[in-house]
C-alpha cells in the first residue's frame, strides 16, 4: 500500500499543521516535525475514542511511512541506478507510467487554450508557447528537446530543434551562432541575444540523441551540432569581428548571464550552473575538454558560496563569488529563476556524487520550505527568508523542491514528494514554466531521467 493511501492523508497533515501553527508561534525545525507528529498522534487519538477506528488500522498506517530516505553513495552516470523515489515511496510501475503519460499527452496535445504548451507548425516544427508571454523562448523550446528525448519521442524533438534552428539561430550579425532568446509564434526575433541557459539545455539534449537515436544529416547530426553550440560557447571572442562574448568567463571558469559586452556578461545565474552537464561535456566535447571539466568544478564550489547558510536560498542573479545582484525587483531574490535550483544540485548529487555538500544543501532548502508551510509556502522570498513576497504556491516550485529529495537525507523529504504527486498538472495562463518543471520533476524522480552517452 502506498503511503499516501495510508490513514494520515495529506489533506490530514495539512489540517494538524494548521492546527499547531495557527497562532504563528515560530520553532526549530527539529521541533516543528516533533510537534507535528504530536499532532498526527492526538488527531489519531481521538478518532479512537470518538468513531472507534480499530488499534490494527493505526499500525497499518503507522508501518506505511518509509524510513528517511539515503541517497546513492554513488553516482547514476558510474552504476547506471536511477532512482525512483516515487516507486521507493509506494507508488506502483503503473501509477508512475500513467501520470508520465498524462503529463506529456496535456502539456503536448492538450487543449489549446488551457493546457497545451507544443505547437506543430506544418508538417516539420514545433515550438513551445511561453501561454503567459505569448513568446517562443530557448528555455521552452531545449527544455521540450530534453523532455522529448528522456521520453523517446524523436518526431517531436525534431519538430522543435528544427523550429528553433529556423528561426532562433543567429547566421549572421553580433551574436553569430548563438540562439535569439525569444521569437514571437510566427518566427520573428525580438531579440537577437542569447539566454545562456538555452544553449547549456540544447547541446545537451541534442548529445543525449545521438545517444539515444544515433546521428542524421544536416541539422539532424546530433553529436555535430552540439559541438558547435559548445564551440561558439568558448571561442566567440576568437573572431573580432564578433559583437558578442564568450558564454563563460575564463577568469571564473562560469556561466555568464549573456554573453554581450558590457554589464550582463559581468555576473551569472545559479539555475544556470548544472555543473553535471558539464562534466559530460567534458567527456564528450571535441574540444575544450579541461575547460569543461574545470568549469564543473568551479559551478559545485559556486552554488556553496551563492546559498544562504541557513535557508539554502539562492537569488536569481548573482556576482561570480554568489553575491545577490540587484537588478529592478528580480534579480536580488529567490524566484523563478532560481526555483530551478533545488533541481539542479540533487541531479548533479544523482548523477555524480561529487560533494556531499549537495544532500546538506538539499536538506536546507527543504527544512526552510517545511518550517514555512508546506501546503502555502510563497513561491518568492529574500533570500534570508526574513520575507516572503507573493501569495502564491506555484506548481513548479512545488516539483522542484520534490526533486531535492534525490539528495535529501531527512524524513520529510517523503511528504515533498507526497505533496508534489498530488499537486494537479498545471493548467491556464501560467501552465508554461511550471508545467515544463512539472513534467521533468516527474521524470526525474520516477528515474526516467537519463544520460544517453554518443558514440
Amino acid at each position: 500500500m502506498g503511503r499516501s493511501s495510508g490513514l494520515i492523508s495529506a489533506q490530514t497533515r495539512k489540517f494538524c499543521s494548521n492546527f499547531v501553527f495557527a497562532e504563528g508561534i515560530e520553532l526549530p525545525f527539529e521541533d516543528m516535525v516533533t510537534m507535528k507528529k504530536l499532532s498526527i498522534f492526538l488527531l489519531i487519538s481521538l478518532l479512537v475514542a470518538v468513531i472507534g477506528l480499530p488499534i490494527s488500522t493505526l499500525s497499518l498506517a503507522q508501518d506505511d511511512t518509509p524510513p528517511a530516505p539515503m541517497p546513492a553513495t554513488t553516482g547514476a552516470f558510474f552504476s547506471g541506478e536511477y532512482r525512483n523515489m516515487f516507486g521507493e515511496w509506494g507508488k506502483t510501475d503503473e501509477e508512475i507510467q500513467a501520470r508520465i503519460d498524462e503529463t506529456w499527452n496535456q502539456l503536448f496535445y492538450g487543449d489549446d487554450h488551457t493546457e497545451r504548451v507544443y505547437y506543430p507548425v506544418g508538417d516539420d516544427m514545433a515550438y513551445l508557447l511561453d501561454t503567459g508571454n505569448n513568446d517562443v523562448r530557448t528555455e521552452g523550446q531545449s527544455y521540450g528537446m530534453m523532455i522529448a528525448v528522456q521520453l523517446d519521442k524523436k518526431q517531436e524533438f525534431d519538430r522543435i530543434w528544427k523550429w528553433t534552428k529556423t528561426y532562433m539561430y543567429n547566421q549572421s550579425g553580433a551574436y553569430q551562432g548563438y540562439f535569439a532568446w525569444h521569437c514571437q509564434p510566427d518566427g520573428s526575433k525580438i531579440d537577437e541575444n542569447p539566454a545562456s541557459d538555452g544553449e547549456i539545455w540544447f547541446a545537451t539534449a541534442l548529445f543525449f540523441a545521438a545517444g539515444r537515436w544515433g546521428n542524421g544529416e544536416g541539422i539532424f547530426d546530433y553529436q555535430a551540432e552540439a559541438n558547435a553550440i559548445l564551440h561558439t560557447m568558448l571561442h566567440q571572442e576568437d573572431d573580432p569581428k564578433n559583437g558578442s562574448k564568450n558564454m563563460f568567463d575564463g577568469e571564473h571558469k562560469q556561466v555568464v548571464f549573456v554573453p554581450s559586452y558590457g554589464q550582463e556578461s559581468s555576473y551569472t545565474d545559479p539555475s544556470y550552473h548544472v555543473p553535471h552537464y558539464y562534466d559530460l561535456w567534458a567527456l564528450w566535447a571535441d574540444e575544450d575538454n579541461v575547460f569543461w571539466a574545470e568549469a564543473a568544478a568551479a559551478s559545485r564550489e559556486f552554488l556553496k558560496s551563492a546559498a544562504h547558510p541557513e535557508t539554502g536560498l539562492m537569488a536569481n542573479y548573482t556576482e561570480f563569488d554568489g553575491r545577490p545582484k540587484v537588478r529592478g525587483d528580480y534579480g536580488e531574490f529567490f524566484y523563478s529563476d532560481a526555483w530551478r535550483v533545488p533541481m539542479n544540485v540533487a541531479v548533479d548529487y544523482a548523477w555524480f556524487a561529487a560533494d556531499e555538500w549537495e544532500i546538506e544543501q538539499s536538506n536546507r532548502i527543504q527544512a526552510f520550505f517545511y518550517t514555512q508551510g508546506l501546503y502555502s509556502y510563497s513561491d518568492k522570498w529574500r533570500v534570508d527568508g526574513s520575507e516572503s513576497l507573493t501569495p502564491w504556491h506555484s506548481e513548479g516550485l512545488v516539483a522542484t523542491n520534490a526533486v531535492a529529495s534525490l539528495a535529501a537525507s531527512e524524513s520529510i523529504a517523503w511528504e515533498f514528494i507526497e505533496e508534489f504527486w498530488n499537486t494537479s498538472i498545471p493548467t491556464g495562463q501560467w501552465r508554461y514554466y511550471s508545467g515544463l518543471l512539472y513534467m521533468m520533476s516527474l521524470l526525474h524522480l520516477s528515474g526516467e531521467f537519463r544520460i544517453y552517452e554518443p558514440s
